[in-house]
């Protein structure tokens, strides 16, 4: 847990050490890619945070398209066999996204919580 008059840890911190973005302990998450419900040191209700699909969704386009452009890449310099693509791309793809599904997951938990984003709502005159 940081100090008081600590600043809160930045979202890249958060990302990449699994910390929670009000106090800075290891308890954002409870398993690899699921947020714990609060954090254990200072009670932060983690469950109130909805970072949805939007993660995963833009992991797997953007890493799809590197993934197609190596793809590509060796195809037109080494010309090998299908089964040798099935064997790369497949499990590096998977691999990619999957490892990289945690970090975008804390960095925008974090993000939603430094800004105070909530759903939007129609304001009463």
């Amino acid at each position: 847990m940081t100090p008081p008059g600590t600043p809160p840890p930045t979202p890249t911190e958060v990302a990449l050490q699994g910390l929670c973005p009000r106090c800075g302990s290891r308890t954002l998450f409870r398993s690899w890619t699921q947020f714990a419900d609060r954090c254990g040191a200072c009670g932060l209700d983690l469950s109130s945070f909805n970072v949805g699909d939007g993660p995963a969704a833009f992991l797997t386009l953007i890493i799809g398209a590197v993934i197609v452009a190596l793809a590509i890449t060796v195809e037109l310099s080494f010309s090998p066999p299908f089964w040798v693509h099935i064997i790369l791309w497949l499990p590096l793809t998977a691999a990619a996204v999957i490892g990289s599904l945690r970090l975008a997951k804390a960095a925008l938990i974090s993000l939603e919580f430094r800004n105070a984003a909530a759903e939007g709502r129609i304001k009463d005159r």
